[in-house]
């Protein structure tokens, strides 16, 4: 199957010339541009009429001839004539041009939206791309009225020598002697003019480029201490665009400084051979003063260099306008989906290349329609690539994919837009105001579709806070990258379709924010597909069905439970688990057995005791030293059991520990789980750490942050924030959890990293 044959879209596509382009805006504005044509066709009648009249003129002012008067007011007429068809010239040249401008950067915005956001991307930075949309643009904008006045200013030099002619054949000759100078002088200023004005606006296009990079990443560039770098990376160009502009403007003074001495050569040759004829009785005043008129006229060599000038200059952005219509284009077809398609996704042998590097190789994958899988792997394996192809915000290079059972690039584009639907982690968010960045989309939804969608993705509370709530202006509200995250979450869900697409969508929000978004979207969103591109265990626990990337390929298709007893599966979690954890607390990638510790993140795990209960526990009950650890929502460790950070049911095992967030694990000694348990019950040295809610530990029962009430026994301490606290003997609870009661010597206290003796467990 090749890509030429399936996706026409990758085939070469050469980029339009940009003779087309220009003829494209002269169509565009054909009207005025007729228009402008006939008022400069005027203007140079008018310039080639005015001198013979004036020189008839003088004559009848000097013989005192008949008709004096009627020569004057036609000579007025004809000032009056020039005056207005320079004026509406003028006015309907600005007109052409903007409009010009207009329609080729809507030409050019549309293309580049239209084409795999990647394929852009090849061609130059942003700022690059931003450059060739503007100032080339508006360069090249110019050529249809530049086009119109320079052809009919051909008439004026040719005008000027049939006027010639017509006065005295020797004039002609003694203009035509200087010919091939003209010649020569307009050639050579156009070539290198050409070169200097192309590369020119190339080193302007990247200087936009770096500055626009600078500017997305001025908070790392302050942070690092680099501004002075970073200004001296992004003027670096400048001596370049210095030397072409010097260059461009020394051939432009050379061209006019050639004008300026052959031009009045020209006009004093015309005027001794004119003086000759004049003494000898063949000329007249006046036909002497219109042949000096005409020689201006007809060597009319500033006129021609200035148009001849933006001529070059729209040309050669053009140019630069013209590559970017060259992208090959996402070619779509008008065929419906199934009007009760489950969204069911099928990948068929899909191969993606990037930079001649095989992204996806082969990748044969069925989700099925109405379930939830994610997607894991590795950094690098291709799963950002997987879901721009499951939704084709790009496609294969080879393969097909299909959405219930049509091919995706057959579909009709709005169709697939609004049952397809996309979360980012990154999102960017359009409009003007919070409802309208939520509301972004192949259509708008009704306003209390926005308001639960947003509840649904968990920001319907911050948003209310903002002082306009939904109507508060989108640029003016300070949102953290959690809660921008959440919007982006709230526009998928607004317009949520058969199949949803999440790359990594909920990355930067908390653990029980997740759980709650989770929960949402499978109970709340409209029913359909979801594809997850998960890099947290808890996502991938909670899913149906986990396909697991390495290298472009699709190692395996299963259950979470399934593959999490290969230890490569397991190590697919480590290396993030260690970032997000530090301190070397829960190592990842073990077999559960007696003493190893599993990453956190964990779906199931038979831990043992010596456990821990990780973060914000909701209920816990004391055993001998236990801790649950942060927001664990019940989690219930054995004796000396660890259960670690957001285990969703926790229940050690045998030597099991596991990482964070598993959703079911039975209990057994020595395991450790990670963040979010959902019951716990601690026994002998468990610990229960930050926001627990109600935390009772029995003796030696260390209990975490945020106390709402604690009730401590002998050995027990309250820490911060704790409500009321009725001391025992050295006990501590440490903050803000639920409810303690601590046995002896219990001691509550902040997520450990210390160790555990007889009397507590350290910091």
């Amino acid at each position: 199957m090749t890509a030429t044959d399936d996706h026409p879209d990758h085939a070469p596509t050469a980029p339009p010339k940009p003779a087309h382009l220009l003829a494209g805006a002269v169509r565009h504005s054909a009207g005025r541009t007729a228009a402008v044509f006939a008022c400069s066709v005027g203007s140079a009648g008018v310039a080639i009429a005015l001198p013979a009249v004036l020189g008839h003129t003088l004559d009848l002012l000097l013989e005192h001839g008949a008709g004096l008067r009627v020569a004057v007011t036609v000579c007025a007429i004809l000032i009056v004539v020039e005056i207005a068809c320079t004026a509406l010239e003028a006015l309907l040249g600005g007109i052409i041009t903007a409009r010009s401008a207009a329609w080729l950067r809507r030409l050019g915005i549309d293309h580049l939206l239209s084409v795999a956001p990647h394929r852009a991307a090849e061609h130059g930075p942003p700022g690059d791309l931003v450059t060739r949309l503007t100032g080339n643009v508006a360069e090249a904008s110019t050529a249809p009225t530049t086009a119109a006045t320079g052809l009919a200013a051909l008439l004026v030099p040719l005008g000027g020598l049939i006027a010639l002619a017509v006065i005295d054949v020797w004039l002609v000759a003694a203009f035509l002697a200087g010919v091939p100078l003209l010649i020569w002088l307009l050639r050579s200023f156009a070539r290198g003019s050409s070169d200097s004005v192309t590369r020119y606006q190339r080193v302007q296009g990247e200087i936009a480029g770096r500055l626009v990079e600078a500017l997305g990443g001025a908070r790392s560039i302050a942070a690092a201490g680099g501004t002075n770098h970073e200004l001296d990376r992004i003027l670096a160009p400048l001596p370049r665009l210095a030397e072409q502009g010097r260059r461009m403007w020394l051939v432009y003074g050379r061209a006019m400084a050639g004008a300026g001495i052959l031009v009045p050569m020209l006009s004093t040759a015309v005027l001794a051979v004119g003086g000759v004829r004049l003494a000898a009785g063949d000329l007249t005043v006046g036909e002497l003063l219109a042949a000096s008129r005409y020689t201006a006229l007809a060597a009319g060599l500033g006129v021609a260099v200035g148009g001849l000038d933006s001529l070059i200059r729209s040309r050669a952005a053009a140019r630069r306008t013209a590559v970017l219509l060259g992208i090959p284009a996402l070619r779509s077809g008008s065929r419906a989906l199934p009007a009760a398609g489950p969204g069911r996704l099928e990948l068929r042998g899909v191969t993606v290349l990037r930079g001649g590097a095989a992204v996806l190789r082969g990748v044969d994958l069925v989700v099925p329609g109405g379930g939830t899988t994610a997607v894991v792997g590795l950094s690098g394996a291709g799963k950002s690539t997987l879901a721009a192809v499951a939704g084709r915000l790009t496609d294969a290079d080879a393969g097909v994919v299909l959405l219930d059972g049509v091919p995706l690039t057959e579909i009709d584009p709005a169709q697939l837009r609004c049952e397809v639907g996309y979360a980012f982690e990154r999102p960017a968010l359009f409009g003007d105001t919070i409802a309208d960045g939520i509301g972004f989309g192949p259509y708008r939804p009704a306003p209390d579709r926005i308001e639960a969608a947003a509840s649904a993705a968990g920001a319907d509370t911050f948003i209310r806070l903002l002082p306009a709530g939904y109507a508060a202006p989108r640029a003016d509200a300070p949102l953290s990258g959690g809660e921008l995250q959440r919007l982006g979450l709230a526009r998928a869900f607004a317009h949520a379709g058969r199949l949803l697409v999440l790359d990594d969508a909920t990355s930067s929000l908390d653990s029980v924010t997740e759980l709650r978004v989770g929960r949402a979207l499978a109970h709340e969103v409209r029913t359909g597909t979801r594809l997850l591109i998960a890099h947290r265990v808890s996502s991938a626990a909670r899913a149906d069905l986990v396909a697991w990337l390495e290298n472009g390929r699709v190692r395996a298709v299963g259950t979470h439970e399934t593959l999490w007893e290969q230890a490569e599966y397991r190590a697919v979690f480590a290396d993030g688990d260690a970032a997000e954890g530090g301190g070397g607390e829960e190592t990842g990638g073990a077999d559960p057995g007696p003493g190893n510790g599993t990453d956190r993140r964990a779906g199931r795990a038979d831990p043992i005791p010596a456990g821990r209960v990780g973060h914000e526990p909701a209920e816990t009950e004391p055993g001998s030293r236990d801790r649950a650890d942060r927001p664990a929502v019940c989690a219930i460790p054995d004796p000396t059991g660890r259960v670690g950070h957001e285990a969703a049911r926790v229940a050690p095992g045998p030597a099991g520990p596991v990482g964070r967030r598993p959703l079911d694990a039975e209990p057994g000694s020595a395991s450790t789980v990670g963040r979010t348990a959902m019951p716990a019950e601690p026994g002998t040295d468990g610990r229960a750490d930050h926001q627990a809610e109600c935390v009772a530990p029995g003796p030696a029962g260390p209990v975490g942050r945020r106390p709402l009430e604690a009730e401590p026994g002998p050995a027990s301490t309250v820490g911060r924030t704790a409500m009321p606290a009725e001391p025992g003997t050295d006990g501590r609870a440490d903050h803000r959890a639920g409810q303690a009661q601590s046995g002896a010597p219990g001691r509550v206290g902040r997520p450990a990293g210390g160790s555990v003796d007889s009397s507590g467990v350290g910091r």
